[in-house]
C-alpha cells in the first residue's frame, strides 16, 4: 500500500498554519505531515511545536533560505523518517478536502508515468492550472511588468486543453500538488539556486529533460488564498527584485542564454526597477 506525506512550509504565519492542520490532521488520506518552520521571526515554530504528534512533525530549519531550501527540509525529514511514496508539497494557505488527495494518489498508483499531479487551483475565483515553460519572449514580458507575476499569465494553455480528465503540462503551481519520493530523489530535491519564484520553472524544466511527465486532474480542485504568507512577510518592489533575480538564475543555468541575451535581459531590468520605484515614491 503506497504512502503519501505532506510537507507544509510555515515562515511568521502561524495562525494560517493552524488552521490548515486543524483540518487536515484527521486527513486517512495522509500518512504523514512535516511541518517546517522556516526561521520565523516571531513565535511559530513554538506555537506550532502543539501539533507534534504521531502523524504530524513541527521542525525548524536553520535558516530561511527560501521556498527550496525550507522544502527540501521537510522533504528529507519526510523521507528518512516515515519512507513514504509520495510527497504533497502545499502552501499553509490552501484548503483542500481528503477526497482531493485521494483522487490524486489513485491516478498515480494507476499511471507510473505520472510523475507529478496537480489538482486545478481556485484563486480569486479563477481557475489556474498548468502553463508552458517560458519563452525568452515570455521573459520579456515579465521584466516588463512590475505589477503582477506577468510569468504565470503569459503561455498558458488554451481552455480546449482541459477537456479531459487529465490534461499534460510543462508546470503545475507549487502552491500545491504531489510528486513521486524517488523522483525528488533522483533529481536531488528542489534547486536551492532561488530564494522564492521559479522553482516551478525549474522543476518543470528539470523533468521535461528527463522525459518525465507532469499532469493536472481536472475534475478535483482545491482553494489558494493568494500569497498569505508571502505578502506579509515581503514588500512590493522586494518581491520583483527576488522575482527578476530567480529569473536570471533560471535563463542562465537552466536555457543556458549567451552573454548578450542575460545583458538585454539585465537593461531592461534596470529600466523596469527604475520606473517602479520611481511610482513607489510618488504613491
Amino acid at each position: 500500500m503506497s504512502k503519501v506525506g505532506m510537507v507544509v512550509l510555515n515562515y511568521n504565519d502561524y495562525k494560517t498554519t493552524r488552521i490548515m492542520l486543524d483540518t487536515i490532521k484527521s486527513y486517512r488520506s495522509i500518512d504523514s505531515i512535516v511541518v517546517v518552520d522556516n526561521h520565523s521571526t516571531d513565535n511559530s515554530y513554538e506555537l506550532l511545536k502543539e501539533y507534534n504528534s504521531n502523524k504530524i512533525d513541527v521542525i525548524k530549519s536553520k535558516s530561511n533560505n527560501g521556498y527550496s531550501a525550507g522544502n527540501n527540509v521537510g522533504i528529507k525529514h519526510l523521507l528518512k523518517k516515515h519512507k513514504v511514496d509520495y510527497v504533497i508539497i502545499s502552501n499553509p494557505d490552501i484548503i483542500v478536502e481528503s477526497e482531493v488527495i485521494t483522487a490524486l494518489k489513485k491516478e498515480m498508483d494507476k499511471h507510473a508515468s505520472i510523475k507529478v499531479l496537480a489538482p486545478t487551483i481556485s484563486e480569486l475565483d479563477t481557475i489556474k492550472r498548468g502553463w508552458m515553460l517560458p519563452t525568452y519572449y515570455g521573459e520579456v514580458i515579465t521584466i516588463c511588468n512590475t505589477k503582477q507575476r506577468f510569468h504565470k499569465n503569459y503561455g498558458l494553455y488554451d481552455e480546449s486543453h482541459y477537456k479531459d480528465k487529465l490534461s499534460k503540462v510543462d508546470v503545475v503551481s507549487g502552491c500545491f500538488f504531489m510528486i513521486r519520493a524517488d523522483v525528488l530523489k533522483e533529481i536531488n530535491y528542489f534547486d536551492e539556486g532561488t530564494f522564492l519564484y521559479y522553482e516551478e520553472n525549474i522543476l518543470g524544466h528539470i523533468l521535461k529533460d528527463k522525459g518525465y511527465d507532469t499532469y493536472i486532474l481536472n475534475n478535483v480542485q482545491v482553494i489558494h488564498n493568494l500569497s498569505v504568507s508571502v505578502d506579509k512577510s515581503i514588500k512590493k518592489l522586494n518581491k520583483y527584485k527576488i522575482l527578476i533575480k530567480s529569473l536570471m538564475y533560471y535563463e542562465k543555468t537552466y536555457n543556458k542564454r549567451n552573454i548578450f541575451s542575460m545583458f538585454i535581459l539585465k537593461v531592461l531590468y534596470g529600466l523596469s526597477l527604475t520606473i517602479a520605484f520611481i511610482k513607489n515614491l510618488f504613491r
